[in-house]
C-alpha cells in the first residue's frame, strides 16, 4: 500500500488539526508579547517583612551573544531601598560592558566594579551619586570575575580564569600595583595542582571565580572547576588551606564567592554558594577538619545561588541568580527580605556593612543543621517557577541516569535564559519550541505527502 494511501481521506482535516495545535502553542507567549510591561516585569520587590538597613546593591550579570551585549537583558547595577523599592539603576551595557560581576562598597561610599569586555576587563570605582567613574583600570585579562581594591587602595587582588597560552595554562591569582602600573606577584594554580583537578586544561582549566585577602599576607580564592576553596601564603606561595575535592560534588560543586569567617574561639569558617547543590552551605574547620555545620536551600527552592554574605543579624544575604532574585533569610531559612532582578543577578552588597560577610557563624548562633527555604512571594521570573532539572532528576529517580539527567536539566534552565525572549516565562518558552518542531514536522510532512508532485514539477523545469 502507498504511503499516501494509509493517510486520512482529508488531509485538510489533519492540516486543521495541526495548525489549532500549533496557535494553541504559541497564544500564551503572544498573550505576553503583548501585554508585557518591561518597568513592572524586569524589578520588583516580593516579600518584605520590615525594612533593612540602607541600601543593597545588586550586580547583574546581563546577557550577551559572541561579545555583544543584549539591550533588552542588561549588564547592570540595581540599587535596592529598605523597604524593596528602587532608588536607582545603572545599565552598563550603554557603555559598552560584555558582563557585570562583582561590585564592592568602598569606605568613601562609591562603589568598586569589575566589569567585562570582549577579550579585556575594565575595573573602576563608580560614584552612585554622579552615576560616573572616578578611575578605571584596564587589564588585558579574559572573564575577570573578581577584583579587589587592597592595601589601602594602592593594588589590585585579581581572579585570572580562562588564561591559557602557547600550550601551558596561566590561571591565577595575581596582584596589580595601581601606582607602579604593572603585576608585582602573581601565584599560578599550575604549580600547584595537576591536569586532572579541573576541567579541560586548555581551555576553562580553573575558573577562578573570586579571591579575597583574609588577612595579611593569606588570599582565599574559589577555582571553581576544582569543586574547591582554597588559602594561599602570599609569601611561602603554599595552599595552607583546601577545603573540597575535585571528584566530590557533596561537599561543594561548582561554588562562587566564598566568605571568611572565624568562631568565637578562632575557628576557620566558609560560607560559601554551593551554586549545583542550589544552597548555601558553612563549614567550620575544627581539629585540621572541616565540618559542615549548616546549609540553607535546595533545587525546590533555589536555582544556581551565586553569593552568599553572612549579615550581622545573623541572617544570610543569597544571590538566586537562575531564579533572577535576591533573600535574605533567616538562620532557619525563612525569607524575611525579597527583590527581583533580570538577568542573572551575581553578586550583592547590602552597603551598610561594606564589602564581604559580616555576621556571626551559625554555631556561634547555636543554629546547625539543614534548612529549606520558606516564605517567597513567588512572584515572575523567580520564585515558583518550572524546573527542568527537577523534572528529569525524578523522571530518572533511582536509574543511573538520575545525576546525568539532573545536570542536563540545570544546563537547560541556565542556557534556556540567554535565548528566551523576555516577555516569556519558562513554560510558554517550551510551548513556543513545541510549536516550532510541530511546524517543521508538519512541513516535512507535506513534502513526503507531495513528493511525486514535487519530484515531476522539478524535472519538467529541467527538461
Amino acid at each position: 500500500m502507498d504511503w499516501e494511501e494509509r493517510l486520512p481521506a482529508r488531509p485538510w482535516l489533519v492540516r486543521g488539526v495541526v495548525l489549532l495545535l500549533v496557535l494553541a502553542l504559541l497564544a500564551p507567549s503572544g498573550v505576553s508579547a503583548i501585554t508585557y510591561d518591561p518597568e513592572e516585569s524586569n524589578l520588583q520587590k516580593g516579600t518584605i517583612d520590615k525594612a533593612v538597613n540602607g541600601t543593597t546593591v545588586i550586580s547583574v550579570q546581563g546577557y550577551h551573544f559572541k561579545g555583544q551585549g543584549n539591550k533588552k537583558k542588561p549588564a547592570r547595577l540595581v540599587a535596592v531601598g529598605p523597604r524593596g523599592d528602587v532608588e536607582w539603576v545603572y545599565n552598563g551595557s550603554e557603555q559598552g560592558a560584555t558582563w557585570f560581576y562583582d561590585v564592592d562598597p568602598m569606605e568613601n561610599g562609591n562603589l568598586l566594579v569589575t566589569s567585562t569586555r570582549k577579550g579585556s576587563t575594565l575595573v573602576y570605582e563608580f560614584d552612585p551619586e554622579t552615576k560616573e567613574k572616578v578611575w578605571t583600570q584596564r587589564l588585558d585579562i579574559e572573564d575577570t570575575h573578581d577584583v579587589d581594591l587592597i592595601n589601602n587602595g594602592t593594588q589590585l587582588l585579581v581572579a585570572n580564569l580562562k588564561h591559557y597560552e602557547d600550550g601551558t595554562n596561566r590561571d591565577s591569582i595575581f596582584v596589580y600595583d595601581l601606582e607602579k602600573d604593572e603585576i608585582t606577584w602573581r601565584w599560578y594554580f599550575r604549580n600547584h595542582f595537576p591536569k586532572s583537578a579541573g576541567d579541560e586544561y586548555t581551555k576553562d582549566w580553573t575558573h577562578v571565580n573570586d579571591v579575597e585577602k583574609i588577612a595579611p599576607g593569606k588570599y582565599m580564592a574559589s577555582p571553581r572547576n576544582f569543586n574547591r576553596v582554597i588559602v594561599v601564603d602570599k609569601e611561602t606561595k603554599d595552599v595552607t588551606m583546601s577545603l573540597g575535592k575535585q571528584n566530590n560534588k557533596s561537599i561543594i560543586n561548582r561554588q562562587h564567592n566564598p566568605d571568611y569567617l572565624e568562631s568565637e574561639e578562632g575557628d576557620p569558617t566558609f560560607i560559601v554558594a554551593d551554586s549545583h547543590n542550589n544552597r548555601a552551605v558553612e563549614y567550620e574547620r575544627e581539629n585540621g577538619e572541616w565540618n559542615r555545620t549548616w546549609s540553607v536551600g535546595s533545587s525546590d527552592s533555589f536555582n544556581w545561588p551565586r553569593d552568599a554574605d553572612r549579615l550581622p543579624n545573623g541572617n544570610t544575604l543569597v544571590v538566586d541568580s537562575a531564579n533572577h532574585r535576591v533573600v535574605e533569610v533567616t538562620p532557619t531559612g525563612e525569607i524575611v527580605w525579597e527583590f527581583y532582578s533580570p538577568w542573572l543577578p551575581y553578586d550583592v552588597e547590602r552597603v551598610t556593612y561594606g564589602d564581604e560577610s559580616k555576621g556571626p557563624t551559625m554555631a556561634d548562633a547555636n543554629v546547625t543543621g539543614h534548612y529549606d527555604v520558606t516564605g517567597s512571594a513567588n512572584l515572575e521570573p523567580g520564585g515558583d517557577r518550572f524546573s527542568m532539572a527537577s523534572m528529569l532528576g525524578n523522571l530518572f529517580a533511582a536509574t543511573p541516569f538520575q545525576e546525568e539527567a539532573r545536570t542536563l536539566g540545570e544546563k537547560w534552565e541556565q542556557g534556556a535564559q540567554f535565548v528566551r525572549p523576555i516577555w516569556m516565562d519558562e513554560y510558554e518558552f517550551i510551548a513556543a519550541l513545541a510549536a516550532i518542531l510541530l511546524l517543521l514536522g508538519w512541513i516535512v510532512g507535506e513534502l513526503v505527502y507531495h513528493r511525486r508532485r514535487i519530484y515531476y514539477g522539478v524535472r519538467n523545469r529541467l527538461a
